[in-house]
């Protein structure tokens, strides 16, 4: 009983946060108001369904078909999206699982996979049925299809880069000194601040935020990293659907936001996953050289009780 109530309780509250990041998100839109390019709700299932196995898959399809009717979708549109919303997040899951995929992404395997297999791979699909969804329910027309496509696509597959890792490598518990948690706290908000400027900036320094992820990566990997990606990339969305990030049609606005907020994504997740191997690395390294040198120790022990044990006392 216990176990089905947590089950149960795991799908409600999937259902919730699937909903009320979905609410979030299309503030974002940039297309009919159905597509956003940065959807938090399937970062936050790929990650649930890492996390408590595929049997919350209701969840997402509750939370799917309730964001979908509360848009005022038609009946079969929304039945559409919502299948294609709850594939592609189990496509990801089977995905990850089958290759091995460690939660903890503390080696370059799993961001690979993260990147390749959960978000570019498997987004597919929903960008597939939910633009079939729209075009057959008359919401956008047929030449409108490749760009709404490529928009859910890519805002899906961000979704995954940006909020997936994050809720994965969220800390239970810091054990750190105050010193490091100030360090820590100064990063995000230096990170905040300096995203809000260069994202509505007319003198295009987005370049300036890498160092702040790099140094996120390299001091506190993912646990400050992925935090830093996510202000990062929600600065650069609101900028566009504000009209001031990129200057030109939808197409240019998605190239060039959807660059950025890869490249955001891509050198927080990657660098610190590097930082995690070259970290287990030096400590395997160190253990390895304490068990050797223990190791001589104890037989040098033993070599000189064996000579002392071969000396005969005077008499």
């Amino acid at each position: 009983m216990n176990a089905a109530f947590r089950t149960a309780a795991t799908i409600a509250a999937v259902a919730v946060a699937y909903f009320a990041t979905a609410q979030v998100g299309l503030v974002l839109a940039l297309v009919k108001g159905q597509v956003t390019p940065l959807w938090l709700p399937t970062g936050i299932s790929v990650a649930a369904l890492l996390m408590s196995g595929r049997r919350i898959w209701p969840g997402i399809t509750l939370g799917a078909f309730a964001a979908n009717i509360f848009l005022g979708a038609p009946l079969f549109s929304a039945l559409l999206i919502t299948a294609g919303n709850t594939a592609a997040p189990l496509l990801a899951w089977y995905l990850l699982t089958r290759f091995g995929f460690r939660p903890a992404l503390d080696r370059l395997k799993d961001a690979l996979l993260l990147v390749f297999a959960g978000a570019l791979g498997a987004m597919l699909v929903s960008a597939v049925v939910g633009s079939a969804a729209l075009r057959l329910g008359g919401v956008i027309a047929w030449h409108e299809v490749p760009a709404v496509a490529s928009v859910w696509w890519t805002g899906d597959a961000m979704g995954v880069l940006v909020f997936t890792p994050l809720l994965l490598t969220v800390p239970r518990r810091w054990n750190a000194p105050p010193r490091r948690l100030a360090e820590a706290g100064a990063l995000l908000l230096t990170t905040a601040v300096l995203a809000s400027f260069v994202t509505t900036s007319e003198l295009r320094l987005l370049f300036l935020v890498f160092p702040m992820l790099i140094w996120a990566a390299l001091r506190f990997r993912h646990a400050i990293a992925a935090p830093c990606a996510v202000i990062i990339s929600v600065a650069a969305v609101m900028s566009a659907a504000s009209g001031h990030f990129a200057t030109g049609d939808l197409l240019t606005t998605m190239i060039v936001l959807q660059a950025f907020n890869g490249s955001v994504a891509l050198t927080g997740l990657i660098l610190s996953a590097v930082t995690s191997e070259r970290n287990e690395a030096k400590e395997a390294v160190e253990r390895a050289c304490v068990q050797l040198a223990e190791t001589v120790a104890r037989y040098q022990e033993e070599g000189v009780r064996k000579r002392l044990g071969r000396v005969v006392p005077p008499f």
